[in-house]
């Protein structure tokens, strides 16, 4: 018997179809490549800063396959994984966070042996001689 909360017909994300090569996508080409509604990735673009797909006059949205892939890991989230659309946004800050932190914090600088920080600050302090 079938889970009464599992979607009828949905498939996983990993039995999606190949996203075949073009620039762009219309929504109809992206709700069938995401096995996805079209109401869903409209509704997916308030909720997701990170899905914003270029607009073409009358509004006809222009997916590129960056922006499927990003569907698929929202879709991916929320259907296999059992995320909440806050879950996913906060997955996805965590992410982004990730990214942007540096790799190198200050407690391993310290920990660096001191000639090699006072030869990168003479390197420094020489750059900018040169650019003054």
């Amino acid at each position: 018997m079938q889970d009464p909360k599992e979607k009828k017909g949905k498939l996983s994300t990993t039995e999606l179809p190949a996203i075949p090569e073009k620039l762009y996508f219309s929504i109809g080409e992206v709700s069938r490549l995401c096995d996805l509604q079209s109401h869903v990735l409209r509704y997916w673009e308030q909720e997701f800063a990170q899905l914003s797909p270029t607009k073409r006059r009358g509004n006809r949205r222009n997916y590129r396959r960056e922006d499927i892939e990003l569907v698929r890991r929202i879709r991916g989230l929320l259907y296999d994984q059992g995320y909440t659309i806050e879950g996913a946004r906060k997955q996805f800050a965590q992410e982004s966070k990730r990214k942007h932190t540096p790799e190198t914090t200050v407690m391993e600088v310290a920990a660096l042996p001191k000639q090699w920080v006072q030869q990168v600050v003479q390197d420094l302090e020489t750059v900018l001689g040169e650019l003054a």
